[in-house]
Protein backbone atom coordinates (compact mmCIF):
# COMPACT_ATOMS: atom_id res chain seq x y z
CA UNK A 1 0.00 0.00 0.00
CA UNK A 2 1.23 3.64 -1.13
CA UNK A 3 2.19 5.50 2.21
CA UNK A 4 0.12 9.05 3.11
CA UNK A 5 1.75 11.78 2.05
CA UNK A 6 4.07 13.93 3.70
CA UNK A 7 1.79 17.12 3.72
CA UNK A 8 -1.12 14.67 4.83
CA UNK A 9 -0.04 15.26 8.31
CA UNK A 10 -1.88 17.94 10.31
CA UNK A 11 -5.73 19.05 10.49
CA UNK A 12 -5.39 21.47 7.52
CA UNK A 13 -3.55 19.40 5.29
CA UNK A 14 -6.27 17.11 5.86
CA UNK A 15 -9.56 19.70 5.66
CA UNK A 16 -7.65 20.72 2.24
CA UNK A 17 -8.06 17.29 1.26
CA UNK A 18 -11.23 16.47 1.70
CA UNK A 19 -11.84 20.13 0.02
CA UNK A 20 -10.25 19.39 -3.30
CA UNK A 21 -10.93 15.36 -3.66
CA UNK A 22 -11.03 15.72 -7.55
CA UNK A 23 -14.03 13.09 -7.05
CA UNK A 24 -16.57 14.03 -4.73
CA UNK A 25 -18.93 10.84 -3.11
CA UNK A 26 -22.63 10.70 -3.45
CA UNK A 27 -23.53 9.93 0.54
CA UNK A 28 -26.96 9.00 1.66
CA UNK A 29 -29.63 11.53 1.48
CA UNK A 30 -29.62 13.73 4.53
CA UNK A 31 -33.41 13.31 5.35
CA UNK A 32 -32.73 10.28 7.74
CA UNK A 33 -35.55 8.13 9.01
CA UNK A 34 -38.21 8.79 6.17
CA UNK A 35 -35.18 8.00 3.06
CA UNK A 36 -34.97 4.62 5.69
CA UNK A 37 -38.22 4.02 6.09
CA UNK A 38 -39.13 4.69 2.09
CA UNK A 39 -36.27 2.25 1.22
CA UNK A 40 -37.12 -0.34 4.03
CA UNK A 41 -33.17 -0.64 4.70
CA UNK A 42 -31.96 0.55 8.11
CA UNK A 43 -29.02 3.40 8.36
CA UNK A 44 -26.26 4.01 10.33
CA UNK A 45 -23.45 6.46 10.42
CA UNK A 46 -19.73 6.08 11.38
CA UNK A 47 -17.32 8.82 11.64
CA UNK A 48 -13.30 8.62 11.52
CA UNK A 49 -12.08 11.15 13.47
CA UNK A 50 -8.97 12.68 13.25
CA UNK A 51 -6.42 15.14 15.89
CA UNK A 52 -3.08 16.34 15.35
CA UNK A 53 -0.31 15.32 17.55
CA UNK A 54 3.52 16.37 17.50
CA UNK A 55 4.01 12.97 15.46
CA UNK A 56 1.34 13.54 12.78
CA UNK A 57 -2.48 12.61 12.37
CA UNK A 58 -4.33 9.73 14.70
CA UNK A 59 -7.19 7.94 14.45
CA UNK A 60 -9.78 7.10 16.83
CA UNK A 61 -10.84 3.27 16.94
CA UNK A 62 -13.61 1.53 20.04
CA UNK A 63 -13.62 -2.08 20.67
CA UNK A 64 -17.53 -2.69 21.00
CA UNK A 65 -18.16 -4.56 24.42
CA UNK A 66 -19.36 -8.11 24.13
CA UNK A 67 -23.34 -8.14 24.31
CA UNK A 68 -25.70 -10.61 22.78
CA UNK A 69 -27.83 -8.45 21.04
CA UNK A 70 -24.82 -6.34 18.81
CA UNK A 71 -23.75 -8.18 15.87
CA UNK A 72 -20.56 -6.56 16.31
CA UNK A 73 -19.75 -7.63 20.05
CA UNK A 74 -16.09 -7.55 20.57
CA UNK A 75 -15.22 -6.06 17.29
CA UNK A 76 -12.62 -3.16 16.46
CA UNK A 77 -15.10 -0.41 14.91
CA UNK A 78 -15.30 3.37 14.46
CA UNK A 79 -17.67 4.94 16.69
CA UNK A 80 -21.20 5.18 15.30
CA UNK A 81 -24.20 3.44 14.85
CA UNK A 82 -27.21 3.43 13.64
CA UNK A 83 -30.06 6.07 13.25
CA UNK A 84 -32.66 6.81 15.30
CA UNK A 85 -36.06 8.49 14.14
CA UNK A 86 -35.47 11.73 16.01
CA UNK A 87 -32.28 12.05 14.23
CA UNK A 88 -32.66 15.41 11.83
CA UNK A 89 -30.17 13.93 9.56
CA UNK A 90 -27.19 11.00 9.35
CA UNK A 91 -24.53 13.55 10.20
CA UNK A 92 -26.69 13.54 13.25
CA UNK A 93 -26.75 10.10 13.60
CA UNK A 94 -23.14 10.37 13.83
CA UNK A 95 -22.67 13.22 16.16
CA UNK A 96 -25.07 11.90 18.27
CA UNK A 97 -23.20 8.46 18.59
CA UNK A 98 -19.93 9.14 19.03
CA UNK A 99 -21.08 11.80 22.20
CA UNK A 100 -22.99 8.44 23.62
CA UNK A 101 -20.09 6.04 22.86
CA UNK A 102 -16.46 8.19 23.42
CA UNK A 103 -18.00 11.64 25.21
CA UNK A 104 -16.56 13.69 22.72
CA UNK A 105 -19.23 16.19 21.23
CA UNK A 106 -18.13 17.04 17.94
CA UNK A 107 -20.08 20.07 17.68
CA UNK A 108 -18.45 21.51 20.28
CA UNK A 109 -14.93 20.91 20.13
CA UNK A 110 -14.50 19.37 16.81
CA UNK A 111 -16.16 19.73 13.13
CA UNK A 112 -17.25 17.19 10.32
CA UNK A 113 -15.21 18.00 7.06
CA UNK A 114 -17.66 15.65 4.53
CA UNK A 115 -18.36 12.27 3.74
CA UNK A 116 -17.42 9.35 1.81
CA UNK A 117 -18.84 6.64 0.04
CA UNK A 118 -21.82 4.54 1.69
CA UNK A 119 -21.02 1.05 1.89
CA UNK A 120 -23.07 -1.84 2.87
CA UNK A 121 -21.87 -4.97 5.46
CA UNK A 122 -20.74 -8.10 3.68
CA UNK A 123 -19.79 -10.48 5.87
CA UNK A 124 -22.94 -10.79 7.79
CA UNK A 125 -26.57 -11.47 6.43
CA UNK A 126 -28.03 -7.92 7.17
CA UNK A 127 -29.57 -5.15 5.40
CA UNK A 128 -27.88 -2.01 6.13
CA UNK A 129 -26.01 0.76 4.74
CA UNK A 130 -23.66 2.90 6.97
CA UNK A 131 -22.69 6.20 5.73
CA UNK A 132 -18.51 7.29 7.03
CA UNK A 133 -18.01 10.65 8.09
CA UNK A 134 -14.49 12.67 8.21
CA UNK A 135 -14.27 14.51 11.32
CA UNK A 136 -11.33 16.43 13.36
CA UNK A 137 -11.12 16.85 16.87
CA UNK A 138 -9.77 20.64 17.84
CA UNK A 139 -8.49 20.31 21.68
CA UNK A 140 -7.34 17.54 23.68
CA UNK A 141 -10.43 15.47 25.49
CA UNK A 142 -9.87 12.85 27.70
CA UNK A 143 -12.43 9.49 26.52
CA UNK A 144 -15.85 8.58 28.75
CA UNK A 145 -16.58 5.83 27.09
CA UNK A 146 -20.29 3.77 27.56
CA UNK A 147 -21.24 0.50 28.55
CA UNK A 148 -21.58 -0.71 24.62
CA UNK A 149 -17.60 0.04 24.30
CA UNK A 150 -14.81 -1.81 26.23
CA UNK A 151 -12.28 0.35 25.07
CA UNK A 152 -11.15 3.72 22.62
CA UNK A 153 -7.73 4.25 21.71
CA UNK A 154 -5.78 6.48 19.54
CA UNK A 155 -4.06 4.93 16.64
CA UNK A 156 -1.33 6.82 14.55
CA UNK A 157 -2.70 7.28 10.83
CA UNK A 158 0.76 6.20 9.83
CA UNK A 159 0.32 2.18 11.33
CA UNK A 160 -2.35 1.99 8.17
CA UNK A 161 0.00 2.56 5.57
CA UNK A 162 3.30 0.36 6.88
CA UNK A 163 3.31 -3.15 5.19
CA UNK A 164 3.06 -5.42 8.09
CA UNK A 165 -0.26 -4.01 9.51
CA UNK A 166 -2.13 -4.76 6.55
CA UNK A 167 -2.36 -8.36 5.62
CA UNK A 168 -5.32 -10.95 5.99
CA UNK A 169 -6.70 -12.88 9.35
CA UNK A 170 -8.95 -15.45 10.13
CA UNK A 171 -11.94 -14.59 11.70
CA UNK A 172 -15.23 -16.89 12.69
CA UNK A 173 -18.42 -15.53 11.24
CA UNK A 174 -21.66 -17.00 11.25
CA UNK A 175 -20.35 -20.82 12.27
CA UNK A 176 -17.99 -20.16 9.88
CA UNK A 177 -14.34 -19.76 9.80
CA UNK A 178 -13.14 -16.86 6.82
CA UNK A 179 -9.98 -15.39 5.59
CA UNK A 180 -10.42 -11.61 5.39
CA UNK A 181 -8.00 -8.83 4.61
CA UNK A 182 -7.35 -6.96 7.62
CA UNK A 183 -4.85 -4.40 9.21
CA UNK A 184 -2.86 -5.51 12.34
CA UNK A 185 -2.52 -2.98 15.43
CA UNK A 186 -1.18 -4.60 18.31
CA UNK A 187 -3.39 -7.44 19.55
CA UNK A 188 -5.84 -5.96 17.41
CA UNK A 189 -7.58 -7.18 14.32
CA UNK A 190 -9.45 -4.54 12.23
CA UNK A 191 -11.40 -6.30 9.47
CA UNK A 192 -15.14 -6.00 7.60
CA UNK A 193 -16.83 -3.13 7.13
CA UNK A 194 -13.97 -0.75 9.56
CA UNK A 195 -11.19 -2.21 7.24
CA UNK A 196 -13.21 -1.16 4.02
CA UNK A 197 -13.79 2.46 5.10
CA UNK A 198 -10.08 3.06 6.22
CA UNK A 199 -9.11 1.70 3.11
CA UNK A 200 -11.48 4.29 1.39
CA UNK A 201 -9.89 6.97 3.16
CA UNK A 202 -6.14 5.78 2.46
CA UNK A 203 -7.12 5.92 -0.94
CA UNK A 204 -8.54 9.36 -0.40
CA UNK A 205 -5.18 10.55 1.47
CA UNK A 206 -2.26 8.65 -1.25
CA UNK A 207 0.17 10.93 -2.72
CA UNK A 208 -1.69 12.57 -6.10
CA UNK A 209 0.40 11.00 -9.11
CA UNK A 210 1.65 14.14 -11.14
CA UNK A 211 0.09 15.00 -14.49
Amino acid sequence: MRAVSDEVTTLAALAERMRNRPVQPTPLPESSHIAAEASGTPRAAVVLLFKETPAGLEMLLIKRAERDDDPWSGHVALPGGREEPSDASLQSTAVRETREETGIDLERDGEILGALEPLHPQARPMALVVQPFVAVLRKELSLVTSDEVAEAFWVPLATFTGPETATESDVHVNGTDIRVPSFRHGQYVIWGLTERIIRQMLTLLAPVSPP
